[in-house]
């Protein structure tokens, strides 16, 4: 059998890496199963990270993860509808059976049904004590009614130790990280290619979008709302997106979108359709310069609580504003995974992470931001994007 409905998917190593390791971690705290649980792909990343497939459209997937079987994939579809997989099913690798159920995030009343299928299987398996993957993000009643009538049931969160282990990535996963951003750096160099006054904002993230398609993307947003050199040229969406580029204008534009795989990387820089001012030119140097001084931060061991703080010390030496906003993360196959810099964050920084680092502010008169990605390794952090760290006049 083929998987040629799949351009590009992990190796079967790589699956089983993930597995084991999990398998490992649920052994040393005694738990008989995982629930994790997400809704769409763009921060659905825990319940891909499981089952290399993603979650689409809002539809609930909710994967039970068992220590000594095969997972349970609860998913939309037919009331009672279920099929029988037995690790067997070339796209559903390491799933014994897939259950169903029609359950929509808008309509209150559905909201229990993932948890009345998960209910039955661990009653059925007899299962003592299970673990939650980021129940934070869970619908109340898949939390709330798994435990339900089960007495003397142990619940663990074991959302932190998942998170390490979906933070320091495999040789493969970094591959494909590369690869991602090298589509992101030719999509950027289309844009300067084609862009030009007459384009409306849309016309411009359209195009991005029907060329990032073709070459492996699925997933993500590319922001831009272009105005006048003097003018702040902020992040839009698409809702924003209908101004008329000018001769003279500018934009500041970012690709934030998965690559082959499904992982995400971003790219960010400033294209002015004529010349940049000076202020624009100067300030665009000093966010290189902050983004600089970030990377060469990102050391094995270091305190991404203690970066944040570093960070904010070169700002407001150089007269710039700290950073209130989120400047940097961990990216895989949530477009902002842990670990955040910031004051908030426990980790720390350890080699096979990912990050993108994108420091920026605005004033009355500019917006300025730079983006990249970088990869930790034992005695370097290394920058992915090859898209050259200027100002793009066109």
């Amino acid at each position: 059998m083929t998987t040629e409905r799949v351009a590009v998917r992990l190796s079967d190593a790589e699956m089983t890496r993930r597995w084991d390791a999990v398998r490992k971690l649920m052994k040393e705290r005694g738990i008989q199963a995982l629930v994790a649980y997400h809704t769409e792909d763009w921060l659905g990343g825990h319940a891909r990270w499981f089952t290399d497939i993603p979650t689409h459209n809002g539809y609930g997937r909710t994967i039970v993860f068992h220590a000594d079987d095969l997972m349970t994939i609860v998913q939309q579809g037919s009331f009672g509808a279920k099929r029988e997989l037995a690790g067997k099913d070339i796209y559903h690798r390491g799933v014994g059976e897939l259950r169903h159920t029609p359950f929509f995030s808008s309509v209150r009343y559905t909201t229990g049904y993932h948890a009345e299928i998960v209910r039955e299987v661990i009653k059925q398996r007899g299962y003592k004590t299970i673990g939650f993957v980021l129940p934070e993000t869970m619908p109340h009643k898949l939390v709330n009614g798994i435990a339900e009538g089960f007495e003397g049931l142990k619940v663990i969160d074991i959302t932190e130790q998942i998170d390490r282990l979906i933070a320091i990535k495999s040789p493969e996963e970094l591959d494909l990280l590369r690869r991602s951003a090298e589509m992101q750096d030719d999509v950027f160099a289309k844009v300067v290619k084609e862009i030009k006054p007459g384009m409306r904002d849309i016309d411009v993230t359209a195009m991005a979008y029907g060329y990032g398609w073709t070459q492996g993307s699925s997933q993500g947003i590319y922001l831009g709302g272009s105005a006048p050199v003097g003018k702040p040229s902020l992040l839009m969406g698409r809702h924003f997106q209908d101004r008329t580029l000018q001769q003279g204008d500018h934009m500041t534009f970012l690709v934030e979108v998965n690559g082959p795989g499904g992982y995400f990387t971003e790219v960010g820089r400033t294209i002015v359709l004529g010349k940049a001012s000076a202020e624009l030119r100067d300030n665009f140097a000093a966010t290189v310069e902050a983004q600089d001084y970030s990377a060469s931060l990102l050391k094995p061991g270091a305190s991404c609580r203690e970066i944040a703080r570093q960070h904010d010390d070169f700002m407001k030496a150089k007269g710039l504003p700290p950073e209130l906003r989120l400047y940097s993360h961990g990216q895989g196959y949530d477009m902002v995974e842990r670990p955040l810099i910031r004051v908030d964050e426990p980790m720390e920084i350890e080699p096979g992470m990912c990050l993108a680092v994108h420091p920026g502010f605005e004033t009355p008169n500019l917006f300025v931001m730079v983006c990249d990605n970088y990869i930790v390794s034992g005695n370097s952090t290394d920058r992915i994007h090859k898209t050259e760290r200027k100002i793009f006049e066109v």
